[in-house]
């Protein structure tokens, strides 16, 4: 069985997230070399940054082997277990959470951080995935297939967003978004549901975001006017990304990360990316997520199986929200969320997760081009035994 799966795997998908995480570990060292050795609270090895990430992806090996070779209807058994896991994990961080960036969303274990909201993400696509396939036939009553299964959403949202990680919940809550629409709902109750999401962010918007969270408001769309606090992480992006032009400055020699922009080896390393290698970098990076996106929704749409198809459209949209929403921080056009680059970004508990997420799509498309393959070889053995 495994040596049929191997031989049907989507290899193009495994070679472009290989080729990102090796970009990425190349970013890291060069966007983080400054920051680690100068200004960390503690100075470093200027591979600090790099050789953190490499044991993460080292780490992220077997554990995405689990997700290659593991049948992805499995996941539907595993389904509760993870859900209760990750409350429970999301209740411990107000007890035994590190705060960072006044967010107090990470486990501190010696020099490493773990956040659980990155295994919440996966949690709740496999839960939607289960949920909405398991009632296809019901799907339309709104009350019974639709309703429960938000409920859980909204409260994993309340709990990342209080911790605050209001960047996260929104990718979690978009995520289920994409989901829901995908999963055959009418076009009322999508309605129903935009309304009902828009009151509901608005109305945390009011009561639960804290200054500094508001503040990141200003930032991102008047920058200019607080460039002494808030603003000056995107003004130092703008620098960077315009600075680079074309094919940047070369690989290693940007200005930006020597002080001006701080931790430019996280959210916002794009912006050195455009600086040392241009517009050419950016955009490479960009057509490299893209590819990611696009042939996860092409095994969606061939996967036969409900579950299977949801799955890749939740692992796919998972990709795609997050780089939208870290590019957007990037650039200007989002408030900054805090939000990894996947694959390229600093971040273990992001990259260990994507790097899972991706492998169960190779899964997902292993399945599809064998039952593909089964299907033309039974249709060319039909065609002989008409001739015959």
């Amino acid at each position: 069985m495994i040596k049929k799966m191997f031989r049907h795997f989507d290899y193009s998908l495994l070679t472009v997230m290989l080729l990102l995480i090796a970009f990425g570990l190349i970013m890291v060292y060069s966007a983080g070399s400054v920051w680690a050795s100068v200004f960390f609270e503690r100075p470093q090895p200027p591979s600090y940054f790099f050789t953190h990430q490499l044991a993460w992806f080292v780490l992220s090996v077997p554990i995405g082997t689990v997700g290659l070779l593991l049948p992805y209807p499995v996941y539907r058994k595993l389904v509760k277990p993870l859900i209760a896991v990750s409350i429970f994990l999301l209740g411990a961080l107000f007890v035994l959470g590190n705060t960072v960036n006044n967010a107090q969303s990470w486990f501190r274990l010696g020099s490493f951080n773990i956040q659980p909201s990155e295994l919440v993400k996966i949690t709740v696509i496999l839960y939607l995935a289960s949920v909405f396939s398991n009632k296809q036939n019901a799907i339309a009553d709104f009350k019974t297939s639709v309703a429960p299964p938000l409920v859980v959403v909204i409260v994993f949202f309340c709990l990342i967003a209080a911790q605050p990680d209001f960047g996260t919940a929104m990718i979690l809550m978009l995520i289920s978004a994409v989901m829901v629409l995908c999963a055959g709902l009418r076009a009322r109750h999508i309605l129903i549901l935009s309304s009902v999401a828009a009151g509901f962010v608005a109305l945390f918007y009011k009561m639960f975001l804290s200054s500094n969270q508001l503040g990141r408001f200003t930032a991102a769309y008047d920058p200019f006017s607080v460039a002494d606090n808030t603003g000056r992480q995107l003004i130092n992006s703008y620098v960077a990304i315009a600075s680079g032009g074309l094919t940047g400055r070369g690989l290693g020699q940007s200005i930006e990360k020597t002080g001006f922009l701080p931790e430019p080896q996280t959210d916002f390393i794009i912006a050195i990316i455009g600086e040392e290698l241009g517009l050419l970098g950016i955009l490479f990076v960009i057509l490299c997520l893209a590819y990611l996106v696009f042939r996860g929704f092409v095994t969606a749409i061939r996967c036969k199986d409900v579950f299977g198809s949801l799955l890749a459209i939740g692992i796919s949209s998972m990709v795609a929200v997050q780089t939208f929403v870290n590019l957007g921080a990037a650039t200007g056009l989002l408030p900054i969320a805090g939000v990894t680059l996947p694959f390229v970004s600093y971040g273990g508990s992001s990259l260990i997760m994507m790097v899972f997420s991706i492998c169960v799509l190779l899964n997902i498309s292993a399945f599809v081009n064998m039952n593909r393959s089964t299907s033309r070889m039974e249709g060319k053995r039909e065609n002989v035994e008409a001739k015959n």
